[in-house]
């Protein structure tokens, strides 16, 4: 039986690309979620109208891969700082936040995001929110494995 994770860390685009190498990873998709409209377009999440930011929902095999694992390995693919010029002080939609499904991942997520704090790992503070997770909007098909689509392969280069 599979789980899901949904995370917002910057572009959709190079958080998804990174978790399609991760092992136990079954599936991706990319969209909008925490917002207030109902199925937000890009054009519109890109206006910043609608309060929702670009999102990645990862399906994982709970077996190969913890739900802990999957948030540590979001801290590595993304800052979650605002102070360097990161891909989140850019846009709202580029925010960190991590989505929980149950109260269990809210527990796993909040004890991740302290180690992250404690840790020291990074020059500014920590900008990223746990949030329940609400309705996910489908981002528009040209979104969906876009690293793939387009043959960009170079997993360090990956951000907005």
């Amino acid at each position: 039986m599979s789980e899901t994770a949904v995370i917002a860390g910057g572009c959709f685009w190079g958080i998804e690309a990174r978790y399609q190498q991760l092992k136990g990873v079954l599936d991706t998709e990319v969209g909008y979620t925490g917002g207030h409209i109902e199925n937000p377009t890009y054009r519109q999440v890109c206006q910043d109208v609608t309060g929702h930011v670009e999102a990645v929902k990862v399906d994982f095999d709970p077996k190969v891969i913890s739900y802990r694992e999957i948030l540590m390995a979001f801290f590595d693919y993304h800052d979650p700082t605002l102070c360097h010029d990161n891909c989140m002080t850019q846009s709202s939609q580029y925010r960190s936040a991590i989505f929980t499904m149950n109260e269990a991942q809210a527990e796993i997520a909040a004890k991740v995001l302290q180690y992250q704090k404690d840790n020291n790992r990074y020059d500014c503070e920590i900008e990223t929110v746990i949030k329940p997770a609400s309705e996910f909007y489908l981002a528009e098909p040209y979104h969906q494995d876009y690293y793939k689509k387009h043959n960009l392969i170079d997993m360090e280069s990956l951000c907005c």
